[in-house]
């Protein structure tokens, strides 16, 4: 069999996820949006349809504000507007609730990866809901134990793709370094920027969007690894014309985001050209790891790849059962697959990753799950599993 990741020498040895205390039905979030439309009921009877066709059918914040009425919701008031919070206030509860979120995801991948947090050389923070300084990467270190020396890398403002972007640069990091274990940590609080509804297109990003945290650790397996992924190569793309399609701006409420329906039309235009680009002439591999940015981006990609259900359940389960969580969710959907690989009992698979933020832009990467550490594998001048 061709092996997509032939030498290369890093993998994510562990993984750990965090989701916050409160739990949200997505039908009790349209209902807030939609007394928020009081005085615009068409535009109500099309948010309740959005919410109910998107694929999400449970989100998490870090706010109970959500869980009362839409009278005492300050993000989606049904009154009263001049309470809405400031970006200040919500910069705020960003730094409250951000780093436990964080360090939780964090420990949960250290331990799973069995690594010792004063071996970590590398630090690699992302997210693009929220900054302070110092910030999370300060944090992790005093409450994690890490070296005061370690490299810090900071990776803010980049969307849902930050993720498989800061695996990848991680990656690069131990390919030039050998020896580094690199530590990668996602938090998301995208519910602290809802705001109330003035045109359909803002219902899009309000239909799926939740908070989370992730984590994993990066670097070259030994026989106490197992059940990891090896990491292949990848890249990132810049796709035509669609400079408009996504932006994130900063406003005085939050920050503004902005999603053209035309986003899953585009990826399934460039998607294919762009990953017979990374899998040269391997065949289709068997896992396929999407991030769902929503349910019309999973249904392009399926599409176009031809690819089955089977393929594209993990993305779309953790859609279901957590919604869009920005740049921590592709992690999610690798920890969900590896966990069933793992449950499963099953051998060395191929697979492809894959995320898409503002640009547009798309991470692409291939991987291998293997189940256990081989030196004779690795003779064979394969993945060092």
């Amino acid at each position: 069999m061709t092996q997509l990741n032939s030498n290369t020498g890093a993998a994510i040895l562990g993984m750990g996820t965090a989701l916050p205390l409160y739990s949200i039905a997505q039908a009790d979030v349209a209902e807030l949006i939609a007394s928020s439309l009081q005085d615009n009921p068409d535009l109500a009877r099309f948010a309740r349809r959005i919410f109910k066709s998107c694929g999400v059918e449970n989100r998490y914040t870090c706010d109970d504000s959500y869980l009362g009425t839409a009278e005492t919701c300050r993000y989606l008031p049904s009154g009263d507007r001049t309470d809405i919070p400031t970006t200040e206030e919500r910069m705020k509860k960003y730094q409250q609730e951000a780093p436990p979120l964080a360090l939780e995801a964090a420990k949960r991948s250290l331990q799973d990866a069995n690594q010792a947090p004063a071996e970590i050389t590398h630090l690699i923070t992302v997210s693009c809901t929220g900054q302070y300084l110092p910030g999370l990467d300060v944090m992790l270190i005093n409450e994690l134990g890490l070296s005061p020396r370690v490299n810090r890398l900071p990776l803010m403002f980049q969307g849902c793709a930050a993720g498989l972007k800061a695996i990848q640069m991680a990656r690069d990091v131990v390919l030039g370094a050998p020896g580094s274990k690199v530590l990668v940590v996602c938090v998301e609080l995208c519910t602290l920027h809802f705001q109330p509804v003035k045109e359909r297109e803002a219902l899009f990003a309000a239909s799926f969007f939740g908070d989370a945290s992730a984590a994993c650790v990066i670097g070259e397996p030994g026989v106490k690894h197992k059940h990891c992924l090896s990491l292949g190569k990848g890249y990132s793309v810049l796709l035509p014309d669609s400079t408009e399609d996504m932006t994130w701006e900063v406003g005085n409420t939050g920050f503004d985001l902005y999603l053209s329906p035309r986003i899953p039309k585009l990826l399934g235009a460039h998607l294919e050209a762009e990953l017979g680009q990374l899998l040269g002439d391997s065949p289709l591999p068997e896992l396929w790891a999407i991030h769902p940015g929503g349910r019309g981006i999973v249904d392009s990609v399926q599409e176009v790849m031809k690819l089955s259900d089977e393929q594209t359940r993990y993305s779309r389960e953790i859609l279901r059962t957590a919604g869009n969580l920005s740049s921590a969710t592709i992690l999610f959907v690798l920890e969900s697959m590896r966990r069933d690989m793992e449950a499963r009992n099953e051998q060395t698979k191929e697979g492809v990753a894959m995320a898409f933020g503002p640009g547009l832009t798309a991470e692409l990467m291939s991987f291998t799950y293997v189940p256990a550490y081989s030196p004779s594998y690795q003779e064979a001048g394969h993945a060092v599993f």
